[in-house]
């Protein structure tokens, strides 16, 4: 059971990675695609995410080798938008881009704790916070406006 609720969610979330990917050209126009579906998810699938974690201790080993599969085709989603963007010169050439792809998944995950549905902030509204905070962190100063940027 524990595998199909996670299934689901990381489902949704892998396909909307991959579909961004193959939408945008500019990658930050990429990454910002992949945090706000990212972030919806943790409204689309607040129940089965809260369940997943508090649980996945009891996960099967081989459930568990599917799923991180799944997850560790996100992240490299999520790295490979970070290295494009640092080879088109929108990302700051500093950033290690393994490091940078964990610290935003890490943040978003973190949502599941926090979110609640009825509170001040909008899923759309936090998912555009989020898009500000990590696009303001990675960007190159010299690049910013060499694209349109919407949040």
């Amino acid at each position: 059971m524990l595998f199909v609720i996670h299934d689901e969610f990381i489902t949704y979330v892998l396909e909307k990675a991959t579909a961004a990917n193959e939408t945008y050209e500019w990658p930050p126009d990429k990454l910002r695609a992949i945090i706000k579906e990212f972030v919806k998810v943790f409204d689309l699938y607040k129940p089965h995410i809260s369940v997943f974690y508090q649980e996945h201790i009891y996960l099967k080993p081989h459930y568990e080798t599917r799923i991180n599969e799944k997850r560790d085709r996100f992240k490299q989603l999520m790295v490979d938008a970070v290295r494009e963007g640092k080879e088109a010169g929108a990302f700051r050439s500093d950033l290690p881009e393994e490091i940078t792809a964990m610290a935003i998944l890490g943040m978003v995950n973190w949502t599941y704790k926090w979110y609640n549905p009825s509170g001040p902030k909008s899923i759309d509204e936090i998912g555009s916070i989020f898009v500000d905070l990590i696009l303001n962190a990675v960007l190159d100063n010299y690049a910013i406006g060499t694209a349109p940027m919407d949040t």
